[in-house]
């Protein structure tokens, strides 16, 4: 194993003894006889100098037992993983630190603590069975990759490191414990945690693990939606996504997960005469990522968005006479695709609203730039962006990829007008209510009808006639009311 450096040994030390109450907890586990390691992601962090709320450890312990020690720890227990042998709690984070503001605001320290184990799927199960052990190497090889395969003695303060992660961390290498057949037979998951770390982290996968994914994507199937969907989001919203997503393509898994996504490699025509549309997504999505700043940081919906939204071009793709080849309506059947994709794997519902909203107008504005648009259709964009309007700017911003210089300023010149024409009529009429002059209740007393489609069908024209006129005042709105009303009667 490579020395530890003298940092390294201090943020070990660190992440063991800056609380009194983990140091507490150890204290409580050695006096009843059982041994208490931290493990996985937090020991790699320390090693990597990055900080994290979350405790995992491992235990000698079984569930009741660990259950018993931790409620002399914590009023706040939860044992939802007891099949699973982890036990959880929450305690006050009293590492050195500033001051909350008040005990609400006051930080927590979240700890699992999972008795050692060793799961496995069956061929076609989607839930591993649970064996427990009795000592640390079986847990440990058990786990994903080797630079989360490292323990912490919470007792004496050694590293334990039996399949070399602190080497493979010190190269940037993800290999497995055991061999990547074996680890990925085992939790098919991993796979999909290697595109994950690579994208978080950095790390390349070695060969082998490279070779494992490819001959092994298939398997990914017997793993739940909604596990899939968790490691997917956290690969995307990682600092470089582009790395994962590649890496779940060129060995096949997102065949399984996300076939949409491979499916944009179309093959380009003898004359070349439409860009490569996977390599534009992933630019899109990096540029989307350079824009968040405007939505207050690292967006999922704006970054899904930027994935999906040109799903619809291989479905749409024609050669046209003359050469020219056309991706007609790929925006609605983008949407349409990325709903039912979403709802595959597990999405909430607004989630999916959102996105397939910004995917079905993400080609609207050139429309824009193409001719100048009346103060009528700028609102109608606004009233049909709705709540997605920012997101919707970064993701036209990010669609901009061509490599025409001269094109390129003309397309953020025009949609820079249009940012500025939106708040300016917005500073006019308040234009994020978007609603018509005169609400049901007037409508009804104006016209002397009662609640039903009527009344729906009058609102519907005065907000058309909002957005079409602007602000109309009660009067000129009711006159407008009236005027529909009668040519509706006759």
């Amino acid at each position: 194993m490579p020395e530890l450096t003298s940092t390294q040994r201090a943020a070990l030390e660190l992440v063991r003894t800056s609380s009194p109450t983990v140091l507490r907890m150890a204290e409580l586990f050695a006096a009843a006889g059982h041994e208490l390691y931290l493990v996985g992601g937090p020991v790699r962090d320390a090693l990597l100098g990055r900080a994290g709320n979350d405790l995992d450890f491992t235990t000698s312990a079984r569930p009741d037992q660990i259950e018993g020690l931790l409620r002399q720890l914590s009023g706040a227990i939860w044992d939802m993983g007891r099949d699973f042998g982890t036990i959880g709690c929450a305690v006050p984070d009293d590492r050195p630190s500033p001051a909350a503001t008040s005990p609400a605001e006051a930080p927590k320290l979240v700890i699992e603590v999972t008795t050692f184990r060793s799961d496995a799927y069956s061929s076609d199960s989607r839930k591993p069975a649970v064996v427990f052990g009795d000592h640390l190497g079986g847990d440990l090889v058990r786990r994903d990759f080797t630079v989360n395969a490292m323990a912490l003695d919470m007792v004496s303060g050694e590293l334990l490191d039996p399949f070399g992660g602190l080497s493979d961390l010190e190269h940037g290498v993800l290999m497995t414990p055991s061999t990547p057949e074996l680890s990925f037979s085992d939790d098919p998951l991993r796979m999909m945690r290697a595109a994950r770390f690579a994208a978080q982290l950095g790390f390349r996968p070695a060969p082998e693990v490279v070779a494992a994914m490819t001959a092994m994507a298939q398997r990914i199937e017997i793993v739940s939606a909604e596990r899939v969907r968790d490691e997917l989001v956290k690969t995307i919203m990682a600092p470089d996504p582009r790395v994962g997503l590649n890496l779940l393509v060129v060995t096949g898994l997102a065949q399984y997960v996300l076939p949409e996504l491979p499916a944009l490699r179309m093959e380009r025509d003898e004359h070349n005469r439409h860009k490569d549309v996977y390599e534009h997504t992933l630019t899109v999505l990096d540029q989307t990522i350079d824009l968040e700043p405007r939505l207050g940081g690292p967006d999922l919906i704006a970054r899904l968005a930027a994935l999906l939204h040109d799903i619809g071009k291989p479905r749409t793709r024609r050669f046209e006479p003359g050469g020219k080849v056309s991706f007609h309506h790929h925006d609605v059947v983008g949407a349409k695709m990325a709903t039912k994709r979403m709802q595959a794997l597990k999405f909430p519902n607004e989630q999916i609203k959102a996105v397939a909203k910004l995917v079905e107008l993400h080609l609207r504005f050139h429309g824009y730039a193409d001719a100048d648009w009346t103060d009528s259709a700028v609102r109608r964009y606004v009233r049909d962006a709705g709540d997605e309007l920012s997101r919707l700017h970064v993701l036209t911003r990010s669609d901009c990829t061509t490599r025409n210089a001269r094109k390129a300023a003309r397309l953020r010149t025009a949609y820079e007008q249009l940012e500025w024409r939106i708040d300016e009529l917005a500073k006019q009429e308040e234009l994020d209510a978007m609603r018509p002059d005169l609400d049901g209740t007037q409508i009804m007393a104006i016209l002397g009808i009662p609640p039903g489609r009527d009344v729906g069908r009058a609102y519907k024209y005065l907000l058309e006639k909002r957005i079409d006129d602007g602000p109309l005042g009660e009067e000129k709105a009711r006159q407008a009311l009236l005027a529909w009303w009668a040519d509706q009667q006759g």
